[in-house]
């Protein structure tokens, strides 16, 4: 069964908004095999794991991959995240061994939406960039849906 990118990047915007709901910051992510099955899913975790700015979404998801699934898997597997991945997030997806990556919206346009906000100090720095430092391929497919994932942070930074 052929994957289909932008229903499976739907349910990522789904679990950022759960976790907007739930009292977390709007990021959320899935992971899925080769086939397009979803294996996990993880939303924000900055209020839901006390405050720990280093828990967002990808980063949880790809270590959580890590313990779950073997490299092959992984290889096979792809990562879809409401917007792309921070520098740490990469660097963990990568680590993790996950082979590709379909995103929403951008760093540049969530830095231009978030500002200097202390809790999303975004980073302007392309995925793509840290998972072309590496040593296996990750591929990246994104911005996708980016208006509709750029609506998942619409108001909420001037709210916290």
């Amino acid at each position: 069964m052929p994957r289909d990118d932008e229903a499976l990047l739907r349910r990522a915007f789904d679990v950022a908004r759960r976790s907007r709901e739930a009292g977390d910051h709007p990021f959320g992510s899935i992971l899925a095999d080769a086939d397009g099955n979803v294996l996990m899913e993880q939303g924000n975790g900055f209020s839901s794991e006390g405050g720990d700015r280093t828990a967002h979404a990808e980063r949880l998801l790809a270590s959580r991959a890590a313990r779950a699934y073997s490299l092959q898997t992984l290889a096979g597997a792809t990562l879809y995240t409401s917007a792309e991945p921070c520098a740490m997030c990469a660097g963990a997806i990568y680590w993790a061994g996950i082979g590709r990556v379909v995103y929403g919206q951008t760093e540049k346009s969530l830095k231009a939406q978030t500002g200097d906000h202390e809790e999303n100090p975004t980073l302007d720095l392309p995925c793509e960039t840290v998972f072309a430092a590496g040593q296996r391929p990750t591929e990246v497919v994104g911005p996708l849906l980016e208006e509709e994932a750029a609506q998942l942070q619409a108001d909420f930074w001037d709210k916290h």
